[in-house]
């Protein structure tokens, strides 16, 4: 089947459209190196003519709060349109694991009007809720730093690796439209600043990792559980310390 993955040039997208292909499919990366903009609509029905499902990784360039509401509202509707317009019978969608449970920050509000308009669109769809990917510890430590300390809350997180991610947004996108949504993490569950501390001290980082409930991940205040996937969740193999070994 013709599967297009809008954000197939990013870090999920390239792995997901070469497990698609390896496994048959015509997988086509659509980005706006691709000349395809969801944000203005540019190559959209182009793209779309044949295709059966949508499969959506993309990511805003921004992360401030007006800027992420636009390209999440605006992206998300120009690409429902057009998949009606075109007759695709599946929309993916990749989410976060315990984003209607993350409203006080912006990104996490424009991720939640997402989902929302695409169960309003009509077209059956599937979203995967996921946790934070191994490849993004560096970013919250990151978001989480002044000066050469990183602030972060004792919440627990049950990190994934992007590749893992990529199989289960592909098994999803293949199969039968959930008209839900499905959760997947990593297997080994992580004290939030001290995963940060082990991967900062790997890497020679000499940034000191601060433990503070208060602080915010994101934006928004977290409580012990608030990162975390529910019961039914579908575990990935791949774990932290293997991984973390492989990036020496």
């Amino acid at each position: 089947m013709k599967v297009v993955v809008i954000g197939g040039t990013g870090l999920i997208g390239s792995q997901l459209v070469e497990k698609l292909n390896e496994h048959g499919h015509e997988a086509v990366p659509a980005a706006p190196n691709t000349g395809v903009n969801t944000l203005t609509g540019e190559g959209l029905a182009e793209v779309l003519q044949g295709a059966s499902v949508v499969v959506d990784v993309s990511n805003s360039p921004s992360f401030e709060d007006e800027a992420v509401m636009e390209f999440f509202r605006t992206s998300t509707t120009n690409l429902l349109k057009a998949e009606t317009e075109a007759g695709v019978t599946h929309h993916v969608a990749l989410s976060v694991v315990g984003t209607e449970r993350l409203q006080e920050s912006g990104y996490f509000r424009a991720k939640q009007v997402q989902e929302e308009l695409i169960k309003a669109s009509g077209i059956p769809y599937s979203i995967v809720h996921a946790t934070q990917f191994f490849e993004f510890m560096k970013g919250i430590a990151a978001m989480s730093t002044v000066g050469d300390t990183v602030r972060l809350a004792p919440v627990k997180i049950q990190p994934i690796y992007s590749g893992d991610v990529a199989a289960a947004v592909g098994r999803t996108a293949v199969g039968t439209p959930l008209n839900g949504l499905v959760e997947v993490a990593g297997p080994d569950t992580f004290q939030l600043d001290e995963i940060i501390r082990k991967g900062l001290a790997a890497k020679q980082d000499p940034r000191t990792v601060v433990t503070d409930p208060h602080a915010p991940y994101s934006g928004a205040e977290v409580k012990e559980t608030t990162l975390l996937p529910g019961p039914d969740a579908r575990i990935a193999e791949t774990r932290f310390a293997d991984w973390l070994a492989q990036q020496k």
